[in-house]
């Protein structure tokens, strides 16, 4: 596996004068932001899976969970030093550069934000705050004030809507439930659901989730107990019914008390990954789509503290960070297996702890 320095290949002279990249194709981009270095790495995905540095920049604060307007003319960065703010970044389609254009308040420190799926909303989740929040999304693509907020259980984690934009989901990861509510995309407006709620095991922690594209599955990381949780997913009442727990944890890990993060499956719902911190390792399971029932594949050693990670659109590369390691690896997935190989290892800024990536056409 190659290691490459991603300052010195950018270099100071291209940062200032934004000369990487201008006017090529912007393919398909991976957006990484880096906390303790308050800045945001712009790269393009190779069709090898190398990536390109293209541009990095300052956000002012402690950046760290992002989101993507559909359409991706839209940035969306939390920043989680106080004041805590959402900064909106315009997107140029052919580079992948962004410039900043608004920072409106946050109704808290948000540890996750997502859209609706017509742009028009933006959700946020507070882990210290107990609490979501909804705020409009103008036309021309800028959060709005003022915001919704909706107090939940303890440590609200993750919150985002269901891929028909009828349903809203929010995990608790201190009172252990997965929150249930109706969305109104007309208004913005969020009513519990019936139940209002799903639990997992008492301790389990849920924290991220995604929907299968069969739309009859949700899959759930659970930090405290370092599992991953299925859930038949009743897409006609919004409702989710626990179906069944396995390990993120590599068999025989005797470390200290696992910390599960991030999960994403590949686009076309093969192959299901999951981040463990505590082992700085990725666990990958195969899916089995008219069931929802997981099969382990492996749990690869990846990035110091990886706790994000994600999938490039075509579902062929995997890119994880670690927030200690201050770098970036990526991965070849095999489309037959689903097994990971590592391709490259990036120096990073300082505590890397999400990654987006997006195919500009």
């Amino acid at each position: 596996m190659r290691v490459m320095n991603f300052a010195l290949k950018l270099g100071v002279a291209a940062i200032l004068s934004g000369s990487v990249c201008a006017g090529v194709n912007a393919a398909t981009m991976v957006y990484v932001s880096n906390a303790d270095s308050k800045d945001i790495y712009v790269m393009r995905l190779n069709k090898d899976g190398s990536v390109t540095p293209v541009e990095q920049v300052q956000t002012g604060g402690t950046v760290m969970p992002l989101a993507f307007s559909p359409d991706h003319t839209r940035l969306y960065a939390s920043l989680r030093s106080q004041p805590y703010s959402v900064t909106t970044f315009a997107v140029d389609q052919q580079s992948g550069k962004l410039k900043a254009l608004s920072t409106v308040p946050l109704a808290d420190n948000m540890a996750n934000l997502a859209t609706d799926k017509t742009g028009r909303f933006l959700f946020a989740a507070s882990y210290t705050g107990h609490k979501i929040s909804v705020n409009p999304i103008s036309a021309t693509g800028l959060v709005q004030q003022p915001a919704t907020v909706i107090n939940t259980g303890k440590n609200a984690h993750a919150v985002g809507s269901d891929p028909k934009n009828k349903f809203v989901f929010a995990s608790n990861l201190g009172s252990d439930v997965i929150l249930q509510f109706k969305f109104d995309a007309a208004t913005g407006t969020l009513t519990p659901n019936t139940p209002p709620s799903v639990a997992t095991k008492a301790g389990a922690g849920p924290r991220h989730f995604v929907f299968h594209p069969n739309l009859r599955y949700v899959f759930s990381t659970n930090e405290l107990d370092g599992t991953v949780n299925t859930y038949a997913y009743d897409a006609a009442h919004g409702t989710l019914t626990l179906q069944g727990t396995v390990s993120a944890v590599p068999a025989g890990f005797k470390g200290d008390a696992p910390a599960a993060a991030d999960i994403h499956l590949t686009p076309n719902g093969r192959f299901l990954y999951a981040s463990e911190r505590t082992s700085s390792t990725l666990a990958a399971y195969r899916v089995n789509a008219k069931t929802g029932v997981l099969t382990l594949i492996g749990n690869v050693p990846t990035e110091t503290q990886p706790r994000g990670f994600n999938i490039d659109p075509q579902g062929r590369y995997l890119l994880a960070v670690g927030q200690k390691s201050n770098g970036l690896t990526s991965y070849a997935i095999n489309q037959k297996t689903g097994a990971l190989t590592p391709l490259q290892h990036y120096e990073l800024g300082k505590n890397p702890n999400w990654v987006e990536i997006v195919h500009f056409p």
